[in-house]
C-alpha cells in the first residue's frame, strides 16, 4: 500500500472540494492538525475535542473502516500527536498535553522511557538531528483504545549526532526508517506509546555501519 504522509491527510478536505478527493493530485501544503475545539488544552485538563470528517477518514490507510465514534476520536488524538511531532509544525507542549498525567513513551529499541516534561525530549531530540522530520503512515489499525501503525520516519540528516565514539557530523543524507507504533489511550488521552524504530536501517542511511569485525575481535 502506498504510504500516506501527514501533509496528504490533512489537506484532504480542501483537495476534495476541488478534485473529488483525488489524493494522487493533492498539492503540497503546510500541514494543519485535525480540527480541535476552541477551548485551551493545558496539562491536567480534559482533552480538546477533535474530529475526523468522512473525507479525511477515507484518505487514511485504515485496515478497518467500520470505526465507532469512540475509535474515531482516539484516532484523531493520535494523528494530532503525529502532527505535533513534525519538524515543520513542532509543538512540544501540545504533544506532552496529549498524554495522561502518568503517560509514558517507550522507545523500545533504544530501551528508553520518557514521562512528564521529558516527553518533549523525544521531539526536540529528533528535530535537532532531522529538522524536517516527518512520518509517512502506511497502515493504521484501530481497535478500541489501541491504535497500531506501520510507518516510515523520514528526514534529512542536518544536525550533529552525539555518539559513544564522538560527534557524528551531518552530511545531508536522507533517511527512511521503518517504524511500528502502538498507542494506548484512556479517556481521550494517551496512556502509553510504544515505538519500534529501525535504527540499524536509519544509521546505515546516515553513513554509519555496524562494526562487526571489532565485536568479533573482542569476543
Amino acid at each position: 500500500m502506498k504510504s500516506l504522509g501527514w501533509k496528504t491527510i490533512v489537506t484532504t478536505a480542501t483537495v476534495a472540494s476541488l478534485s473529488g478527493l483525488a489524493l494522487a493530485a493533492a498539492p503540497s501544503q503546510a500541514a494543519s492538525p485535525v480540527t480541535r475545539g476552541t477551548q485551551p488544552h493545558t496539562a491536567g485538563s480534559a482533552p480538546a475535542q477533535a474530529s475526523l470528517s468522512p473525507r479525511e477518514l477515507s484518505a487514511l490507510p485504515l485496515t478497518n473502516r467500520h470505526l465507532t465514534a469512540h475509535e474515531i476520536a482516539n484516532l484523531a488524538v493520535v494523528l494530532n500527536a503525529y502532527h505535533d511531532a513534525e519538524g515543520h509544525s513542532l509543538d512540544v507542549n501540545a504533544f506532552i498535553n496529549s498524554f495522561t498525567k502518568d503517560g509514558v513513551f517507550n522507545d523500545e529499541v533504544a530501551g528508553k522511557t520518557y514521562q512528564g516534561k521529558a516527553l518533549g525530549d523525544v521531539l526536540t531530540g529528533m528535530a535537532a538531528i532531522f529538522p524536517d522530520v516527518h512520518r509517512d503512515l502506511e497502515s493504521i489499525t484501530v481497535n478500541g483504545d489501541v491504535i497500531s501503525l506501520e510507518l516510515s520516519i523520514q528526514g534529512t540528516f542536518e544536525g550533529p549526532l552525539q555518539t559513544p565514539a564522538g560527534t557524528l557530523k551531518p552530511n545531508g543524507a536522507k533517511i527512511n526508517a521503518p517504524t511500528a507504533d502502538f498507542w494506548y489511550l484512556h479517556d481521550g488521552k494517551i496512556e502509553k506509546f510504544d515505538c519500534y524504530v529501525g535504527y540499524t536501517a536509519m544509521y546505515a542511511q546516515m553513513g554509519v555501519n555496524l562494526d562487526w569485525a571489532s565485536a568479533v575481535a573482542k569476543g
